[in-house]
């Protein structure tokens, strides 16, 4: 009799055991899906922060080029003006001419 009542002793803690043992497979395993959850989440925040830094570095460069681009078609307006301004005297002075002869 008390050997059939340690074997159900027994028995009854090998099962506790059992229940423990899928209780914290179950937790570990929830706590891996909370961690990669959390390390997905990290990463997509570190691509965002990657995506931000590179599209603010382009805008930054495309600024710059419009100012240099901008410098350029100034000076090479200026420089257009003055090779014409002693021409545009001459040719007044032709269609002066022309209109008075």
């Amino acid at each position: 009799m008390e050997l059939i009542k340690k074997i159900k002793q027994t028995e009854a803690q090998a099962q506790e055991i059992i229940e423990q043992a899928k209780i914290g497979a179950a937790k570990q395993g929830e706590q891996e899906r909370e961690n990669r959850r959390r390390a997905l989440e990290q990463a997509e925040q570190d691509r965002k922060k990657a995506v931000d830094a590179a599209v603010a570095e382009a805008e930054k460069q495309g600024r710059a080029e419009v100012e240099q681009l901008r410098a350029k078609a100034e000076a090479d307006r200026r420089q257009l003006r003055d090779k014409a301004n002693p021409r545009v005297g001459h040719a007044v002075n032709r269609v002066m001419d022309y209109l008075k002869g």
